[in-house]
Formats: C-alpha cells, structure tokens, sequence
C-alpha cells in the first residue's frame, strides 16, 4: 500500500480535515449573510462563527474513539488536545484578538490627530479568537461530521 492510499485511507485523518474545510465554508457564508458581502478570505482566516479549530479537534477526537474505543489512550490524548485547543480559542487568542483592535484603534487616532502621517506597515489581526458560541457551534459540528463520516464511510 503506498503512502497517499494510508494517507487517504485514515479515516480520523480525512475526517479533520472535513470538519475543518465544513467550519471554514460555513464560516465564509454566515459571514456572507451577516455583512451582506462575500470575503474569500474568510475560508481561511481565523475567528467567526463556528471556530474551524473547534470542528477539527472535536471530529477527531469523536472519530478516535469511534476507531480506537473511548477507553483507549488514543482517545485520551485526542479528547485532551481538543480542550487544551478550545480553551486557548476562547481565552488566549479571544483576548490577542482584542488586544489587536485596541492597539489598531489607538494607532488610528493618534494618526489622525498628529501633523505627520504615520505609517503602520500592517494593521494587526483582530479576528483570531473565538466566543464561547463559536467553540460550542465547532465543537457540536466537528461531532456531527465524524459520526456522519462514520456512517457514511
């Protein structure tokens, strides 16, 4: 068996990466629906609703244990990292995000009220974070997708 058939055949694998392209697409189109506008970069940006880092660790998780049991180690340190990651979505990076609209929102004043223009080479990114919503809508969808995959596949 060659590698790209074991790659392809890895069904905790190929469902991550299903939850996380399913959180992405839904990502763009609520952000579509919300704003009024389509923004492509919204399939690979961070932050919104639902948290693709949630979706991804939660159906891999889910489909560990459905491959491997949920008494099984595997399924431990899956179930571990995906709280490990969702609580960094809600706590660390929810607060750089905010951080990050601060410090954009302070340099916007302070070049609007000096005589000289001042230049930020790149505004800092706000949306990197996510809600408590947000990891709870991942984290539902990445159980839907691997219990789904698992009936599919």
């Amino acid at each position: 068996m060659s590698v790209i058939e074991e790659i392809l055949g890895n069904r905790i694998l190929i469902t991550g990466i299903i939850g996380w392209a399913v959180a992405q697409v839904l990502k763009t189109v609520l952000f579509a629906i919300i704003t009024r506008k389509l923004d492509l970069t919204r399939l690979t940006g961070d932050g919104g609703m639902p948290s693709c880092h949630s979706a991804t660790v939660t159906s891999v998780a889910v489909m560990t244990g459905l491959q491997c049991g949920f008494d099984s180690p595997y399924f431990a340190i899956a179930a571990i990292l995906a709280i490990v990651v969702m609580h960094d979505a809600m706590g660390v990076r929810l607060e750089t995000g905010k951080q990050a609209q601060v410090i954009n929102e302070m340099f916007e004043l302070l070049d609007r009220l000096s005589e000289e223009s001042l230049s930020m080479d790149v505004k800092l990114k706000e949306l990197v974070g996510h809600t408590p919503m947000q990891v709870v809508a991942g984290g539902v969808l990445g159980v839907v997708v691997a219990v789904c995959y698992d009936h599919v596949a």
